[in-house]
């Protein structure tokens, strides 16, 4: 039984375990539909109840410091993401994905392009942090123009001791070749101006995945990003409790 951590005021055991790897692994040496029917039985035990369990740890966490950002258990429509790929519009045919993520989005919004935390386990790949990834044009430019009214706070973000020690900055992202449409070519946050996405993300090893304080050490990482989604969140007209802006609304939470 892994040893108990402690995140929030609860006490529980990280059921993450290598077991989770060893299947990514090998589904991704024989990713078609009859080996994983055969094994579907190990899918539910190594891989989806130890997240869903993961999700259910880190629900307090986010109900005491980031309230709107939503922690679901439901395996349909929840925080897990679907291990069935869409291949409709992919050269790769391969049904299923060899990585495990789940993200926590805030309640107001129906997709991913609201504003959230988010964490990927892969054999020898994980990462979890948040921000907003490739919105749609409207909602960046909301945030881009909070940025042009306000670089001195978002500036400040970025060089806040936690931001830089846990997360390193804000990730490598696809940008623009020059200033967006209507936006200063000069501007001191011209670079973050020029992207098409926004986000920041810490590392960990496999054994620090299964390790006993893995909830804590992303708790620790949601922290530090977390002024950086309030940054976006003010911006599109949100808060950390409901949405006041008819562009994100009407979604039910965790929808």
């Amino acid at each position: 039984m892994p040893k108990p951590t402690h995140i929030g005021a609860m006490t529980v055991p990280n059921m993450i375990a290598p077991e989770l790897f060893r299947f990514l692994r090998e589904l991704r040496e024989n990713n078609n539909r009859e080996w994983f029917a055969d094994n579907k039985p190990r899918f539910r035990e190594a891989v989806q109840l130890p997240m869903i369990d993961f999700i259910e740890t880190m629900a307090p966490w986010l109900a005491k410091h980031a309230p709107a950002f939503v922690a679901d258990t439901r395996l349909n429509g929840g925080s897990l993401f679907r291990i069935y790929r869409d291949t409709r519009f992919s050269a790769d045919k391969t049904p299923y994905k060899t990585n495990v993520g789940c993200h926590f989005r805030h309640r107001a919004g129906k997709d991913a392009h609201a504003p959230g935390f988010y964490v990927h386990i892969a054999p020898d790949e994980v990462f979890f942090g948040g921000g907003i990834w490739t919105p749609p044009t409207p909602v960046l430019n909301r945030i881009r123009d909070a940025i042009v009214e306000d670089p001195g706070h978002w500036q400040a973000i970025q060089r806040a001791p936690a931001f830089g020690e846990v997360l390193g900055g804000l990730s490598a992202a696809e940008s623009l070749k020059k200033a967006p449409r209507g936006y200063p070519d000069d501007h001191p946050c011209l670079e973050d101006l020029k992207r098409k996405s926004l986000y920041a993300a810490a590392s960990c090893t496999e054994a620090q995945v299964c390790a006993a304080d893995f909830p804590d050490r992303v708790a620790e990482t949601f922290a530090a990003l977390s002024p950086l989604l309030q940054f976006m969140v003010g911006a599109l007209g949100l808060d950390w409790g409901r949405s006041r802006d008819p562009m994100f609304a009407g979604a039910a939470p965790g929808g």
